[in-house]
């Protein structure tokens, strides 16, 4: 791999807390996480109180039309500008014509209905996506002040964190390096759950940004070598040429990657070891990058056995979305949980 100029882990994101919306009162809670992100960021007071609407109007319908709600509300940082998201995820019976839900006063059993016209104005960017019998999952992304904002473009890769039951952080973490014609993608899974296996997933991200760029098996090699004297864990890292339409990959553990398109799933291998601990072969390979493709990258917190279709509109939506649903049908597993998408197409 060459190096590459113009490279940066910026805008990097921060889940701030995820809130399961079963009572009516939690919508006052989900409102309350992102006017306080809000706040804390410095928003004007004028844009804090859009965001409680909107972030309400979003909250209440999950209660009240869908079910096993979930918010997660995060931070999105770039160079000098921030930016509120909340994503809300839902296993309800979906919603059949999603445009439709998106005008005023549409309100249908199983969709967000009343409500997501003022979410769309008062938002900066904000998708949706919905399968019946599946569910239904939505992201909105409120800046400061209403308007584009140079440092923070629509992403062309999202992740998100979950942790166990029982624990305030998550032992799993991840990173994106974007320049020209290249994105490259960094998952570490620490070892155990908690603040310790915190430590050594952050260590990895912190190493991942400063490092130039480089070959992903060299990376691998040296988050290896840095994660000594930690918990250790199992890493990750793809290496995404937009322009050659290639995807070269490294993993060292259980870290699970796939490239997704033509209506297919294609596994990425990752060789057995933990970093920081053993790692006997560390060896990169080469899958190609069909046009429409996009590359996932998750922890053992979800499960291996799920699939695409051919003509999946779940894969139009935008990263986050993606990463929403995906972990929704896959994170069943009662542990640490991230996943990260990048859109190649």
């Amino acid at each position: 791999m060459e190096a590459v100029t113009g490279s940066t882990c910026l805008p990097m994101a921060e889940d701030v807390v995820w809130i399961r919306v079963e009572e009516a009162a939690e919508a006052g809670r989900v409102r309350r996480a992102a006017t306080t992100l809000a706040e804390k960021l410095a928003f004007p007071a004028t844009r804090v109180a859009e965001i409680g609407v909107a972030v309400t109007e979003i909250a209440t319908n999950l209660h009240k039309h869908a079910r096993e709600g979930v918010v997660l509300v995060r931070s999105v940082r770039g160079g000098t500008h921030a930016a509120v998201e909340v994503l809300a995820v839902d296993g309800g019976p979906g919603i059949t014509d999603v445009s439709l839900a998106f005008e005023d006063g549409q309100s249908t059993t199983g969709t967000l209905g009343v409500g997501l016209g003022a979410v769309v104005r008062l938002s900066d960017s904000c998708d949706m996506a919905s399968r019946p019998g599946h569910g239904t999952v939505l992201a909105a992304r409120f800046h400061a002040r209403r308007g584009p904002v140079a440092d923070l473009p629509e992403d062309v890769a999202a992740g998100i964190t979950r942790a166990i039951g029982g624990e305030e952080v998550c032992g799993d973490a991840y990173a994106v390096r974007r320049a020209p014609g290249r994105l490259t993608m960094m998952m570490c899974d620490g070892s155990g759950h908690g603040p310790l296996a915190a430590t050594a997933s952050q260590a990895a991200v912190r190493l991942f940004c400063e490092l130039d760029p480089t070959a992903p098996e060299d990376v691998v090699a040296r988050i290896h070598r840095e994660l000594r004297g930690t918990r250790g864990g199992a890493v990750a890292v793809a290496d995404v040429d937009l322009v050659a339409r290639t995807v070269r990959y490294a993993g060292l553990g259980n870290i699970a990657g796939a490239v997704l398109g033509d209506g297919q799933k294609r596994g990425m291998i990752s060789v057995p070891g933990v970093a920081g601990y053993q790692a006997r072969t560390i060896r990169a390979f080469d899958y190609p990058l069909p046009d429409d493709a996009t590359v996932v990258m998750h922890s053992d917190g979800l499960t291996e056995r799920w699939a695409v279709e051919r003509g999946d509109t779940i894969l139009t939506s935008t990263p986050l979305v993606v990463a929403g649903a995906l972990l929704r049908d896959a994170g069943v597993r009662k542990d640490d949980a991230c996943v990260l998408v990048g859109k190649a197409s």
